[in-house]
Order: C-alpha cells, then structure tokens, then sequence
C-alpha cells in the first residue's frame, strides 16, 4: 500500500471513530430494589411494581437492569443489603416493604434518587415534610396515622354489634405506639372494646393469631405488614 493511500485509510477511520461511539447505546439504567420482605410475601406488589416500569418502556434485562435485595423480615440487616445496591452505582433505589426499607437506603446514600411507598413518612423520620421531602427521597404516604380511626369505623360496620375487634401492630415500627393509641381513642368512641396485639418476627405473628381465635375476636386491623395479610387470609375460616 502506498504512503498515501495508508494515510488516507487511516484518515477516514479516526473521523469514522466518534461518529461509530455516537450511535453505540447508552448503558443499560441499573435499578436497586431493597425489600423487608421476601420474593414470596412480594410477588403481588413487585408485578405491580414491574407493570409499572414496563408502561414507561423499562423492561427487566431488556430495557433496564434490576439488582434485587431482599431482607426476609429481618429488619437489622436493610442498612447491610442498602450498602451492597450503593456500591453497584444505581441510577435509583426502590425501596419496597415499607419505612424501613427507605430509611436504610436513606441512611446509606445522599445522592442517588429513593423512591419509597410508607404510611407515615413524616413521623416515620424519611422526609422532612410532604410538600417538601428535601434530600434525595421521595415516594408515596399512606398517611396511615389519619386513617387508623376510618379504618376501625367501616371495619365496625362489617362486624356484629359489641363484638371486640383486634388491632396488630408491629413492636419494631417507630409509630407502634402511636398507632396503638389511635386505635383505643377510636375504639372507644365507637362503643368498642379494643384488643391490641404486638409481634414483629414470622413467630410472633403465628402466636398473635394464636392469640386472636382463642379471643374469639370479631374484627382484626393489621398494622401495614403483608406478611401478616397472608397470615389473615390463612386464618380466615377461623378469625
């Protein structure tokens, strides 16, 4: 080959060159999921949640990557499994399973964006306020605090006159006592007579349950925990 020709080769190579690293796709966006719960408890929330990705074209290993961290009820250890999704560079967190969840992944990171879905996120110390989260989280309140008393008062029509309704609650949520105290004020507005029980491991739960049958209770508000929703689905024919 000719000195010239080489040099024209090679030429048109390098002005080639930026214009082949422009159309090279962008990298896949990673996503972190962090969950209290686990893969099973989460399966109808984490459909929803997929749906949800997919209607603004993000499909999991097409469009998108999701990493997946999962605490199996075993709040102590969120803060560890947020610290792996942290070191993998997410373009943002999902933080399922409640104020937890978001408070770990909040706890470990200051910059990439959290998402969370909790009941009380005020109280529950994961934003600053609801017209202003500040920081780098946002998501959705339940504002379950104002709803503790509606939700007794339409479980109070759905249950014979003067029967006693059960309200379970979570010994390891910040607003435990708050809640609980939510549920007597009502209780005792309506004329009934409250029956609080407290667990936060699967065990807990199944002695709760224990506890409710032989209580003959006529009603049960659970206190956001999906793991005891399956629990009362179980227990249906029977509380």
């Amino acid at each position: 080959m000719r000195r010239r020709e080489f040099i024209t080769l090679v030429g048109g190579a390098a002005a080639a060159w930026p214009v082949a690293a422009r159309a090279q796709p962008a990298a896949t966006p990673l996503i972190g999921f962090l969950s209290s719960r686990s893969p099973e408890d989460s399966k109808p929330h984490l459909a929803g949640f997929l749906r949800g990705l997919e209607a603004f074209g993000y499909t999991d290993g097409k469009t998108v990557r999701i990493e997946y961290r999962w605490a199996n009820g075993q709040y102590d250890v969120l803060r560890k499994l947020a610290g792996e999704l942290v070191a993998l560079k997410p373009n943002i967190i999902a933080a399922a399973g409640g104020a937890p969840s978001a408070r770990a992944a909040k706890s470990v990171t200051a910059s990439i964006p959290i998402t969370f879905v909790a009941g009380d996120s005020v109280s529950e110390g994961i934003v600053a306020s609801l017209n202003q989260p500040g920081a780098n989280i946002t998501g959705v309140d339940l504002m379950s605090g104002d709803l503790t008393g509606k939700r007794l008062g339409l479980l109070s029509q759905l249950v014979p006159a003067g029967g006693v309704i059960a309200f379970l609650t979570n010994t390891k949520g910040i607003q435990s006592s708050l809640r609980t105290d939510d549920f007597k004020l009502a209780a005792a507005e309506i004329g009934r007579e409250p029956f609080v029980v407290a667990a936060s491991t699967d065990e807990e739960i199944d002695r709760a349950f224990v506890q409710l049958v032989q209580a003959r209770i006529a009603g049960l508000s659970a206190r956001r925990n999906l793991n005891w929703c399956s629990t009362l689905v179980q227990q249906k024919d029977s509380v």
